[in-house]
C-alpha cells in the first residue's frame, strides 16, 4: 500500500524595508527561531522589498539569501513608499497565505503561529490589534484619533487600532494583484474585501535598534490616504461648509443693514460689501479648492497608469514544488 505524501502549504513573510541595517540580522534570526516549530506543518519563503536603501541594508539581504534559499530580495530603482512596497510583496509572494511582518521588531512574530490556526480556521484575513503601544502619548492619541476618524468618515467598516501587521489568504493576495491604485492604501483595501476577518490584540513593542522611517510629515500623509481613499465624504463636507459660510455670509450681511438703519452706524463706502465678498471668497474657495485638489491629484495619478514599483535588482529562485 502507498503511502500517503503529506502536502504542506506555503506561507510568504512579507518584509518591507529600508534602511534597515541594524535589523536584519536581529529579524532573520528571531523570526526563523519562531518558524522553526512550525516546519512540520508548513513551508515558509522570505519575500523582502527593498525601498531603494541607501545603507547597507540589500546587502546584508543579499548574503542571507546566498545562505538560505527560502528568502527572495526585490531592491526598486527608488524609494516608492511603505505602502506600495508591501503591496509590491503581496504581489511577487506564492505562499497559500501571506504575513507581513516589520523588519523592526515591534510586532511580535511570536503571533504567527496565533495568525495561521486563525486562517486554518477559517480566516481569510488575521489582523493584529494594537492595544498597548510603546509610543509617547500625543503620538498615541493622534493615532487613535485618527483610526476612528478614518472609520467615522468611511463609507465601510473599518478596524481601529489595526495597522499592517496581518495575515491575508491566496484568494485575497489575487484580488489585490489585479489592483491598480496610484495610491494604495491596504489597510482599508484589504478591510473593504469582505471574507471572513479576525482580528487578533497583542501589545506592540518599542523599536530597539536604527530609527523610525516614519516621521510625523509621513504619518499625515498617510491618514490623509485612508480617509481620501475610502470616503467622498469630505467632498460633501466641503459642499456644507460652502452652505454654511454662505449662510454665515447672509447673517452678517443682515446685521450691518441693521446696524445702519437701527443704530446709524456709518462705514465707508463699500466696505460691508466687500467685507463680505473676501469673507465668503477666502473661506469658500480655500475649502473647496484644497479638497478637490486632493481628489483630483489623485485621479491625476490614477490615470498616469504608472507602474506600481520599478525593480532595479531581484535574488530571485525559480519557485521549487513544496511536498
Amino acid at each position: 500500500m502507498m503511502a500517503v505524501m503529506e502536502t504542506r502549504q506555503l506561507i510568504s513573510i512579507v518584509v518591507p524595508v529600508y534602511n534597515e541595517e541594524l535589523n536584519i540580522r536581529p529579524f532573520y534570526e528571531r523570526v526563523t527561531s519562531v518558524l522553526a516549530p512550525l516546519e512540520s506543518r508548513f513551508h515558509f519563503e522570505f519575500v523582502f522589498t527593498d525601498n531603494h536603501s541607501t545603507d547597507r541594508t540589500f546587502a546584508l539581504l543579499s548574503d542571507l539569501a546566498t545562505h538560505d534559499s527560502r528568502v527572495r530580495v526585490f531592491r526598486f530603482s527608488k524609494n516608492f513608499g511603505f505602502q506600495r512596497s508591501i503591496l509590491t510583496g503581496y504581489t511577487r509572494c506564492r505562499g497559500d497565505a501571506a504575513i507581513q511582518l516589520d523588519v523592526d521588531l515591534q510586532d511580535p512574530p511570536e503571533l504567527i503561529e496565533t495568525f495561521l490556526n486563525r486562517w486554518q480556521s477559517g480566516a481569510d484575513v488575521v489582523y493584529g490589534i494594537r492595544k498597548q503601544r510603546a509610543e509617547g502619548f500625543g503620538i498615541t492619541a493622534a493615532r487613535s484619533i485618527f483610526y476612528r476618524l478614518a472609520d467615522l468618515l468611511s463609507e465601510e467598516k473599518l478596524p481601529v487600532d489595526a495597522g499592517d501587521f496581518r495575515l491575508i489568504s491566496r484568494r485575497v493576495i489575487d484580488l489585490l494583484c489585479a489592483y491598480r491604485d496610484a495610491n494604495p492604501y491596504l489597510r482599508g483595501t484589504i478591510a473593504t474585501l469582505g471574507f471572513e476577518q479576525v482580528g487578533v490584540e497583542y501589545a506592540r513593542n518599542a523599536r530597539e535598534r536604527g530609527e523610525s522611517k516614519f516621521p510625523f510629515s509621513k504619518l499625515m500623509s498617510l491618514a490623509l490616504d485612508g480617509i481620501l481613499n475610502h470616503s467622498v465624504i469630505p467632498l460633501r463636507f466641503a459642499t456644507y461648509f460652502g452652505l454654511a459660510v454662505s449662510l454665515l455670509t447672509l447673517l452678517t450681511m443682515a446685521g450691518y443693514v441693521v446696524a445702519r438703519l437701527m443704530f446709524g452706524a456709518a462705514w465707508p463706502a463699500g466696505f460691508a460689501t466687500l467685507a463680505a465678498l473676501i469673507l465668503m471668497s477666502i473661506s469658500i474657495n480655500a475649502m473647496l479648492l484644497g479638497i478637490m485638489g486632493e481628489y483630483l491629484g489623485r485621479m491625476y495619478r490614477q490615470v498616469r497608469e504608472r507602474p506600481l514599483t520599478v525593480i532595479e535588482a531581484a535574488i530571485d529562485r525559480p519557485p521549487t514544488d513544496y511536498v
